[in-house]
């Protein structure tokens, strides 16, 4: 399975709101989008992702539930993305269904090694800079710890950058290797950018030149 290069991570101060700039996400084009919520019960949980489901279905767009796999399986969500403290992709890939995509989040080489001996289907590796979003703040790594690490892992598993990325950072970024990237903040702030993503990340189907028999 192809992964989209832009994901979109949802925020909000309410779970309505990550609903409601999910959907508005989807209608700018966003191919992949992240159901982000924290500190909330798994009902409610579970009954915002089949929302969230709804409005990602009616968009073809693919959905990634953050942290739960349970939640993920129960809504045949496209996949799950694990944070360090999750669960282990081994223990979640026994309960997924075979087509069910798992991340990770990752800081080092040894974070990325750990999962890919996991063989999870693409890494989250960020911060690329301070964000507020992350608790407990691991080292930022910018484009040298791009380059640097990605040199040491020569992996075709997928890596996506996340962590304070603007449209500004997408062609340094995607020259030091990596696949993809993971928006929150710049994206929430400006839906009109999942365009300007997608543009220089080459994302959309759209951007794909059709064949001309001469």
């Amino acid at each position: 399975m192809i992964i989209p290069k832009l994901h979109y991570i949802s925020q909000g101060i309410t779970p309505a709101a990550h609903l409601e700039h999910i959907q508005k996400a989807c209608t700018s084009g966003s191919e992949l989008v992240q159901l982000r919520l924290k500190n909330i019960s798994e009902k409610k949980y579970l009954k915002f992702a089949e929302e969230a489901r709804e409005i990602t279905a009616h968009f073809q767009t693919r959905l990634i539930i953050n942290d739960n796999y349970k939640i993920a399986k129960a809504v045949k969500a496209d996949g799950v993305h694990l944070g360090k403290t999750d669960a282990s992709a081994t223990e979640a890939r026994k309960h997924l269904y075979t087509w069910q995509l798992i991340g990770g989040t990752a800081n080092t080489v040894q974070d990325c090694e750990a999962l890919l001996a996991k063989e999870v289907d693409y890494i989250s590796l960020g911060p690329f800079r301070f964000t507020t979003t992350k608790e407990n703040l691991p080292s930022v790594l910018g484009l040298d710890g791009y380059t640097t690490l990605l040199k040491a892992l020569k992996t075709e598993t997928p890596i996506i950058g996340v962590g304070g990325i603007t449209t500004a950072d997408v062609a340094d970024i995607l020259a030091t290797g990596i696949a993809g990237i993971a928006v929150s903040e710049a994206i929430t702030k400006d839906f009109n950018t999942i365009r300007t993503f997608n543009q220089l990340l080459n994302a959309s189907v759209t951007a794909e030149q059709p064949y001309k028999f001469e």
